[in-house]
């Protein structure tokens, strides 16, 4: 600053431009230096982490981890993979809208978690606000069970006997506001029935009921009840997806077998917080895009009844957007609510 003021060769004009240089200097290699342009400059440069909303071993943490594994392999760092349960997934997902934008932390979105934009009244986050869409993963049919006991053997029994005894059927689910007790709600209000709720603490709780007798009828993942199906201890309806599972292709759909138009499937993507640079999420996408499609990530899904999804990020984010408007249709019809 006494330097330039003492230079007498210097213009009144250029001692501004070398007094603004000055203050902009500190200030341009500050941003320079942020972890956001060290994300955008050399991503990745240290491990990532992804949060599971849901405790390990179920369906959301085998593929999450899956996909982490194979993802950190091709990005050269490791993706560390944290389970934080609780609040029907809302804590994790709390926790990611509030991360920093710079690509380090990614969110293992499910359907379930979408649903819940529309069965919890008031949310710390918003989906569309707070998070940018990087790329789907896999999605997965239920399995429409019953007890032997009932002797129903198709969609159409069920149907038939529910509408011609309204309300002695009862169906398990692993508690309100899951999966599959929105894909029971929602086969109860498309085929004009009436079935009883039992709601559960857990998946397991309800296949264990079920497989005794206790309740009727139930919508569960695939690999909950499949063990019982093959002994002999349960009845396999139906899947509720789109189109019959490639590992399971004697039972129909549910849409093909007695209930037209209805599908209900649980899937699986990948979100990061909102603002995270557009070029690291293009990269994450095409690299997931290529996981999503490697036969071991494939033989992987197979062994949960799942298959591949992959699409570009615009797809994506449109598919999210139809999902939420979606399951905010089913809760509506249905009547589903937590608080």
């Amino acid at each position: 600053m006494e330097t330039l003021q003492k230079n007498p060769t210097l213009s009144p004009v250029a001692l501004f431009l070398n007094l603004l240089l000055q203050c902009l200097l500190p200030l341009s290699l500050a941003i320079l230096c942020s972890p956001l342009a060290q994300a955008q400059g050399t991503y990745p440069n240290k491990p990532l982490r992804m949060l599971i909303p849901f405790p390990p071993g179920g369906p959301a943490d085998i593929i999450g981890r899956a996909a982490a594994f194979k993802l950190g392999d091709a990005l050269g760092q490791q993706i560390v993979v944290e389970n934080r349960g609780g609040a029907g997934g809302n804590i994790a997902v709390e926790a990611v809208a509030k991360a920093a934008p710079d690509g380090y932390t990614l969110l293992l979105l499910s359907s379930g978690v979408v649903a819940n934009q529309s069965l919890y009244a008031k949310l710390p986050y918003s989906l569309s606000r707070d998070f940018s869409p990087v790329a789907p993963l896999a999605s997965f049919p239920l399995l429409l069970a019953v007890h032997p006991s009932t002797k129903l053997s198709s969609v159409k029994e069920l149907i038939s006997l529910a509408r011609s005894k309204p309300g002695v059927l009862n169906y398990g689910s692993a508690g309100s506001g899951g999966g599959a007790h929105l894909a029971a709600e929602t086969f109860k209000l498309e085929a004009r029935i009436d079935m009883v709720h039992v709601p559960y603490k857990g998946t397991g709780p309800a296949v264990l009921d079920l497989v005794a007798g206790q309740v009727n009828v139930m919508f569960a993942s695939v690999p909950s009840v499949m063990q019982h199906v093959r002994a002999g201890k349960l009845n396999a309806l139906a899947v509720t997806g789109t189109r019959r599972a490639s590992t399971l292709p004697n039972i129909p759909t549910v849409s093909e077998s007695g209930l037209p138009g209805y599908h209900m499937e649980s899937w699986f993507g990948v979100m990061a917080p909102a603002g995270t640079p557009a070029d690291i999420i293009s990269r994450l996408n095409g690299l997931l895009g290529r996981i999503v499609q490697s036969s071991d990530f494939q033989e992987r899904l197979a062994t949960e009844a799942g298959a591949p999804v992959s699409m570009g990020v615009e797809a994506y984010s449109e598919y999210v957007r139809n999902e939420l408007a979606r399951w905010a249709k089913i809760v509506k019809d249905t009547g589903a609510r937590l608080e």
